[in-house]
């Protein structure tokens, strides 16, 4: 498989704060990689960097061959990927129909009727076509967030991005998002996911990587990070929400 993500060199500075410290990291066509780590260690703002929602400071993204720059990043993300974030980021104005066909008839100039066709489908797919006439604040923060990862398929790009798509939920919500995302992860989506939901990462990563102070100290399948650690900071880290 080729790679789908590579990641070169990144640095990222916040004035002073050095938030990531010179990561290089490859994702391939197809792999579910999950991001996981301490608050504060860097992990959103690396998935931000690959979507260009922040601008790396130094080095570089290339996503399918192609360099990530200012002048090319809006493009790309057509193209390419969506981001599912913590806060749904639903427009409330809009019916749950409009907020996921917006992106296809704006930006990829679909036909209403296609857009729709494509919203119905992805609907559907996350157990909501009878919602779709619904505002958001009409729904649980649950369903906002299943909207949510709704409109990343509607775009069917190759490359979905999911920034803690269950921390802003209430605990009994968080299973029936996660059950969207692992069957999204039967399929050929490139996955990249920050999350704290340990059970979803040994189900569904092909790869886990943990960060700490802005850099990737460990990374490995599910059961080597789970059972064999070999960084102290990650078996800290782990001996400690998995207690």
């Amino acid at each position: 498989m080729a790679d789908m993500i590579q990641i070169k060199g990144l640095n990222k500075y916040f004035g002073d704060l050095h938030v990531l410290k010179d990561v290089n990291l490859n994702v391939k066509e197809g792999e579910k990689l999950v991001i996981i780590g301490p608050s504060g260690s860097g992990k959103s703002t690396l998935i931000r960097c690959v979507d260009f929602l922040e601008e790396p400071t130094t080095g570089e993204v290339v996503i399918d061959g192609t360099v990530l720059t200012k002048k090319n990043h809006l493009e790309m993300a057509r193209k390419y990927s969506s981001m599912v974030f913590q806060q749904f980021n639903l427009y409330p104005n809009m019916t749950v129909l409009g907020n996921l066909t917006l992106a296809p008839i704006k930006l990829q100039k679909k036909s209403k009727e296609e857009a729709n066709k494509i919203a119905m489908a992805a609907l559907e797919r996350v157990g909501l076509a009878n919602k779709a006439g619904e505002y958001p604040q009409n729904l649980s923060g649950g369903q906002q967030q299943r909207v949510a990862i709704a409109r990343a398929l509607c775009t069917k790009q190759p490359i979905i991005l999911f920034d803690e798509p269950t921390s802003a939920l209430d605990p009994e919500m968080v299973q029936e998002v996660l059950d969207v995302m692992i069957e999204l992860a039967q399929e050929n989506i490139t996955m990249m996911c920050v999350t704290h939901e340990m059970g979803f990462a040994r189900q569904v990563a092909d790869r886990v990587i943990f960060m700490d102070d802005g850099q990737i100290l460990e990374e490995g399948t599910p059961d080597h990070f789970f059972e064999n650690p070999q960084n102290p900071r990650c078996k800290d880290f782990l001996a400690k929400i998995l207690h």
